[in-house]
């Protein structure tokens, strides 16, 4: 492996990276990113032109990391041992700039890396019998909490013989965001798509199966790389094609990764993401009497009021509760308990409520 900082930066690597590698301080090191991660090996890669070879985490990353997420993902830069034999050492994991996780499936409470280092999340539905305002919702959460820049594609458009008014029902959740509306059968649309392939950037494409990531990304590379397959007729749900998240590389600059359906998107550690997507309610919330508002069964609550009242769909908030209860829950799985060995209810958990209101109440 060589280092070519040319070839580097149109695998994205940017002074952000540089200055984080550059604290290890070991000659020895050479940064690569990783493309694809199988269940004890990766492959990396060196540089845009150069290709890709199997590596391993030393013993001592994989010792000291806190927890899965902590070892290398898609997309990561990895500072890799230079030497000739295969697979290579993965010495370190550089600082994320954005990445985009979700809770790991099963009752343990992890956090599983979807991908790391991503500019634009396209998060990409059908408009078929499977589009989904909440799941799409969802998405933008966690977009949000990747630190990356959300984008919506709405594919399969010549299946569709209402497109105004799912892109009008979007707007209403998401009126910052930019929607594409696209079909892959008659090529609508995918030029506009083609505009976030920037030479050093990276996109990555996430949705259910079966929405048609394989199909646009096929496109945007020019040749047929992924492997792609019909939904369901029933229910227009798709069956999994892409079975492991992957990173190309573009010939003419800009990177891609592709990553498998996924059914369900369990929401981690989003901070302030549902208050950013949900900013409609929160400037409703600066008018309740109290500062600690739920907007459940408080008195004198703007958002109930605005519920009432036709101003916020009834819809909306309910989802917004239901994210805020997810969000409270990963916290009371981590080991909590009250000394018998048993882990508390929630309402075990519920300080005793002290309303604070509002200046001049």
């Amino acid at each position: 492996m060589t280092r070519d900082s040319s070839s580097l930066a149109r695998l994205g690597w940017n002074a952000f990276f540089s200055e984080a590698f550059g604290t290890l301080d070991d000659h020895t090191l050479e940064p690569a990113r990783v493309c694809v991660e199988y269940n004890h090996l990766y492959r990396v890669r060196a540089g845009a032109d150069e290709p890709e070879r199997l590596a391993r985490a030393a013993g001592n990353l994989k010792h000291s990391a806190r927890g899965k997420a902590a070892l290398p993902g898609v997309g990561d830069w990895v500072a890799v041992r230079k030497h000739d034999e295969e697979p290579a050492v993965i010495r370190a994991v550089l600082p994320r700039r954005t990445c985009f996780s979700r809770k790991a499936a099963g009752n343990v409470t992890a956090e599983q890396v979807i991908a790391a280092n991503v500019d634009t999340v396209l998060i990409v539905s059908s408009l078929d019998g499977d589009f989904n305002v909440k799941r799409i919702q969802r998405y933008l959460v966690a977009a949000a909490a990747s630190g990356a820049t959300p984008v919506i594609v709405l594919n399969k458009a010549d299946l569709c013989e209402s497109v105004d008014r799912s892109v009008s029902k979007l707007r209403v959740i998401a009126p910052a965001v930019t929607i594409h509306v696209t079909s892959c059968v008659t090529d609508v649309g995918l030029d506009a798509v083609a505009t976030y392939k920037r030479a050093g950037q990276t996109m990555a494409l996430l949705g259910s199966s079966g929405v048609g990531k394989s199909t646009i990304i096929n496109h945007l590379l020019g040749f047929d790389r992924q492997r792609t397959r019909t939904v369901r007729k029933r229910d227009s749900r798709g069956r999994h094609t892409t079975v492991h998240r992957e990173l190309f590389v573009h010939p003419d600059g800009g990177v891609i990764i592709d990553t498998p359906g996924m059914r369900e998107l369990r929401l981690w550690d989003e901070h302030r993401a549902i208050e950013t997507v949900f900013d409609d309610v929160e400037q409703l919330a600066a008018d309740c009497r109290f500062r600690d508002c739920e907007h459940r069964s408080e008195p004198r609550c703007a958002v109930q009021h605005a519920v009432v009242n036709g101003g916020l769909p009834a819809d909306r908030l309910a989802h917004y509760h239901q994210l805020q209860d997810e969000r409270a829950r990963p916290g009371q799985r981590r080991g909590r308990n009250d000394g018998t060995g048993r882990t508390p209810t929630r309402e075990q958990l519920q300080p005793t409520p002290t309303r604070e209101l509002r200046k001049g109440e």
